[in-house]
């Protein structure tokens, strides 16, 4: 089993070919190709870490869509001072399969 790990919208990611992820919004279209460099990549048994190895790897992903995360509610309140105040927020999200390590 083939598997790579990925530094991918602020956080990393354990990618195998086929699996579809979510990282924060990329810039491009539905079909596009993202390009992502591996921090970590593992072959079966062998374990690649060292920085010279992993230049040579790539890992390529396709976008499937953009879309919006759920809403999450921020409410500020003060006891006894008649403050309140109510945001919200929704992330900006995409989604992508990974289609080839190498």
């Amino acid at each position: 089993m083939v598997y790579a790990i990925v530094r991918a919208g602020g956080r990393q990611e354990k990618v195998s070919v086929g699996d579809t992820i979510v990282i924060n919004r990329v810039a491009g279209e539905a079909g596009d190709t993202v390009e992502f460099a591996p921090v970590l990549l593992v072959d079966g048994d062998k374990v690649t870490s060292a920085k010279e190895d992993l230049e040579k790897v790539s890992v390529t992903a396709e976008k499937i869509e953009d879309f919006r995360g759920s809403k999450v509610r921020i409410l500020k309140f003060k006891n006894k001072t008649g403050y309140t105040k109510r945001q919200g927020h929704r992330q900006e999200l995409t989604r992508l399969k990974v289609t080839k390590i190498a």
